[in-house]
């Protein structure tokens, strides 16, 4: 067994989408090559029903899938195929865009105003970019959880963990995508596929990837005496932490425990022309989009 070294960490970054909502970007329309087969996640968390309740009225998608992942309040989505669905606390929908599709997303907070959730792009290889648009909505009580001894808790919303497999399926990234929360002062392994590309993102709580070797509780009595943590040590809220190769990552739970996403895709590594919500193979299949777009011939007919 071989233990994935940190590559990088980062912090999300505050940007804004759709019709203003504030959300916080960890990475998107750069390297796509950086986390391929996933381009964009964004973590769309506000307390302030003004930040988000313009959502994201109606826009394009095709050579993509999208997963919205749901921790509070709602989503309600409709599309041009005429699909339409409430997306609430703890489900997720897995939409493949496929050769187009036009959609809107329009958030509304909980009964405290609190909206949060968070969405990730995953690449369709050229051989499927032109397929047929097909949305999967699951419900959060149709997710897996498993609790382990020691307080360990993973929702396995895509893939295999455990012994229990998520309800989504038919990904062409055959991906995985765990919730995971760690206990305090608690250190945990957890294993990926050694040919997968991956990352964790911290949203709740703290702790460290990188000292995997350090004694359980090093860095609990670091802050007890004080000491200064470094990020080198503990990964907080909205921190994105990419891994290098090998089959395990593990955590060392902060003082508070530690939540976070734990995600894994196969790389695709084909060539990306990429255009917003567009994401093609070449630049000319993009610009043929585009002019789609334009003379309304962008949404296939079904076959």
């Amino acid at each position: 067994m071989s233990i994935r070294p940190v590559k990088a960490t980062s912090n999300a970054v505050p940007t804004m989408e759709g019709a203003g909502v504030h959300l916080h970007r960890a990475f998107g329309f750069s390297d796509p090559t950086m986390l391929d087969p996933f381009l964009l996640f964004d973590d769309f968390r506000n307390d302030d029903p003004a930040q988000y309740e313009q959502g994201f009225p109606w826009h394009p998608h095709r050579g993509i899938e999208t997963i919205t992942y749901v921790l509070k309040g709602e989503v309600e989505h409709g599309d041009s195929l005429g699909n339409k669905g409430v997306l609430s606390d703890g489900s997720v929908q897995w939409m493949t865009a496929g050769s187009g599709i036009l959609h809107q997303e329009m958030p509304k907070g909980n009964a405290q105003g609190q909206m949060h959730g968070f969405q990730l792009w995953a690449n369709l290889p050229g051989s499927l970019k032109m397929t047929a648009p097909r949305y999967q909505d699951v419900e959060g009580k149709e997710i897996p959880e498993i609790i382990d001894d020691d307080g360990t808790k993973v929702r396995v919303v895509i893939g295999e963990f455990w012994g229990k497999t998520g309800p989504v399926d038919g990904i062409a990234a055959d991906p995985q995508f765990l919730d995971i929360t760690v206990p305090a002062g608690l250190r945990k392994t957890f294993k990926v596929d050694t040919y997968r590309k991956a990352f964790a993102y911290v949203f709740e709580g703290a702790g460290s990837f990188r000292d995997a070797s350090a004694p359980s509780g090093v860095l609990l009595e670091k802050e007890v005496r004080g000491e200064e943590v470094n990020i080198r040590d503990l990964s907080g809220d909205r921190t994105l932490v990419q891994f290098d190769t090998g089959d395990e990552i593990t955590i060392q739970a902060g003082e508070e425990g530690v939540r976070f996403l734990l995600i894994s895709g196969a790389p695709i590594e084909e060539p990306v022309a990429w255009h917003g919500p567009i994401v093609m193979n070449t630049q000319e299949e993009l610009m043929q989009a585009m002019r789609e777009l334009r003379n309304n011939t962008f949404i296939k007919p079904a076959h």
